[in-house]
């Protein structure tokens, strides 16, 4: 669990290789042998079978029918235009793992830089070719930098391996001939600002951008920073009031030009739901369209197919089984890292290629922290264990959490608090039920919890609740760890979490025996035609299953490492 606005209670990383990183290698390995080299560039290689890889990825059918829901939920004379995620510097010549913009996978299934889809509603032309319907734009083939980064599909192979209509490289983008005037309605999801610009590479997203703003004529004066929060009033501004305007007045203290924004200023003015959707209604999107991309992907990505609910499972799956030979495993001498790498060498085993997120494992105090990161803490010793971990298979994250004591049983204030969270999970498992409101679940928990710390002296009023149970519920999960969705009431279909909590650091205004005990339970539910169903299951919660199974042998027992002095 990482919590975000996808909460609507508290605030909101992606990363491959590039052939940036390759470029001063390049360099420095061709300096002795430029005079010999030629003068021409090679040609690609053929495309050769590279080696076998998982046969369960999501198929070029899957991503064909997604693009044909979102162009039929265009408006008339409308396109979409999506760009890929930009490569993310780590330091140096050194990037973080490529991860593609989850909205560009969800659509293409291509996994490369550099590259822009474009959907149109009615059928247009595109570089001569007439009668063209989606056009994406891709990274050249490239030998010389393919040997040090990997192959690429380049367009050739992108339009038959992925089964698209129209595939060009991207140096042809600036030259398509695309009539950006005839559109009524060019529809985008902000735009990628913070992006490095490789000032040899006129087609990369740099210029890929750059070429949109210019040719399609957006406003100089165009912030995507500034229209982020028009989105998210449209999207959630009438029925979740309350949080959308304590976000405003968050984001208005960090910047106040904010305020000058005409339906940000309106909003805030209202004092009624009737005034708020009144202003909503009274600025709707402009030609140059950030707000309703968001609100079709929303609808579309809440709802699994049934390919996309295989690979939730299993990274669901793999999570769960993370953390029952971790339990079985886990020692009070042990340390946060340690804990946290043997969640993930799991993972890999069975074939997760990445976590969904930062690994949160937090023993004590640090349990206390929500997005406890850190993970070096020398030895857990017998402080509860946070453990909020969560494989990403095949693009597909789950998130799972379970709070254990190193010691293999729990402390009687341990097992106290711990069993009002597990009470509180299991109402928000009752109330996800198709058809009710997004919230319902987290109004359970927080019903359960509130009650429960009064009962125990932790708080004396209802309002004291949040000082321990500070964020929501749920959020839905997907492609991205806090996936798109429309927040709305709960659909056939969904994958939500359910992980209350309750968390209390040292100084708290309640009994000290209470102090640095974290706890949060977490769990990933498909919202079915008539309940829900736990498909993180397989990872124990109650308090006898978990002290049961840390007596148990685990299949890492053996793995030792000799000591480095």
């Amino acid at each position: 669990m990482r919590f975000s606005f996808s909460h609507l209670y508290l605030s909101r990383r992606w990363t491959r290789v590039s052939s940036a990183v390759a470029g001063g290698w390049l360099l420095l390995a061709g300096l002795s042998a430029a005079a010999q080299a030629p003068t021409s560039v090679p040609e690609p290689l053929p495309s050769a079978a590279p080696p076998a890889r998982p046969t369960d990825f999501l198929t070029p059918a899957f991503h064909r029918q997604r693009r044909e829901l979102l162009r039929a939920r265009l408006p008339l004379h409308g396109v979409a235009v999506v760009f890929a995620a930009p490569v993310r510097n780590r330091a140096n010549d050194v990037n973080y793992v490529y991860h593609q913009n989850p909205d560009f996978y969800y659509l293409t299934g291509y996994d490369e830089p550099d590259a822009v889809l474009l959907l149109f509603k009615e059928p247009r032309t595109v570089a001569g070719q007439a009668g063209v319907t989606e056009a994406l734009f891709t990274q050249p083939r490239d030998p010389a930098r393919e040997q040090w980064t990997g192959r690429r599909r380049g367009a050739a192979d992108a339009k038959t391996q992925l089964a698209l209509q129209f595939t060009a490289d991207n140096r042809e983008f600036a030259t398509a001939g695309i009539k950006w005037a005839d559109f009524d309605h060019l529809l985008f999801i902000g735009l990628p600002t913070d992006i490095r610009d490789d000032q040899t590479n006129a087609a990369d997203l740099h210029g890929l951008v750059a070429t949109f703003r210019q040719q399609a004529g957006l406003p100089a004066d165009y912030n995507p920073a500034l229209t982020e929060h028009e989105s998210v009033i449209r999207r959630y501004g009438v029925r979740n009031d309350k949080a959308v305007s304590k976000y405003l007045a968050t984001q208005l203290k960090e910047n106040p030009a904010l305020g000058s924004v005409p339906l940000v200023k309106d909003y805030l003015a209202a004092t009624t739901a009737a005034a708020r959707e009144a202003a909503i209604a009274a600025h709707p999107p402009g030609r140059f369209d950030d707000s309703t991309l968001g609100e079709r992907l929303d609808e579309l990505r809440a709802v699994k197919a049934p390919e996309e609910l295989a690979l939730l499972r299993r990274a669901a799956r793999i999570s769960a089984q993370g953390q029952r030979e971790v339990m079985k495993l886990l020692r009070p001498e042990m340390g946060e890292m340690e804990v946290q790498g043997l969640h993930e060498y799991v993972y890999r085993r069975y074939g997760a290629e990445f976590q969904g997120y930062p690994s949160i494992v937090g023993g004590g105090a640090n349990a206390c922290i929500l997005h406890y990161e850190t993970d070096d803490r020398l030895h857990l010793d017998n402080d509860l264990v946070l453990m909020d971990c969560g494989a990403e298979y095949h693009g597909y994250s789950a998130d799972v959490t379970r709070t254990v004591p190193p010691s293999g049983k729990f402390s009687p204030e341990q097992r106290q608090i711990y069993e009002l969270v597990l009470a509180a999970q299991e109402a928000g498992f009752a109330a996800c039920l198709p058809g009710v409101a997004f919230d319902a679940p987290n109004k359970a928990t927080q019903d359960v919890i509130t009650a429960g710390l009064q009962k125990l002296g932790i708080i004396k009023k209802k309002e004291e609740m949040r000082r321990y149970y500070p964020h929501g519920a749920s959020h839905y999960l997907g492609l991205d760890v806090h996936d798109r969705g429309p927040y709305g009431p709960l659909q056939a279909g969904n994958v939500i979490t359910v992980e209350p909590g309750i968390y209390i650091p040292a100084g708290s205004p309640c009994d000290p025996k209470w102090w640095n005990i974290g706890v949060r339970i977490e769990d990933d539910a498909l919202i079915t035609a008539t309940g829900y169903e736990n498909i993180s299951a397989e990872a124990p919660r109650t308090v006898a299953d978990i002290e049961k199974l840390m007596t148990e042998p685990s299949a890492l027992e053996g793995f030792t490492l000799p000591v480095l002095k």
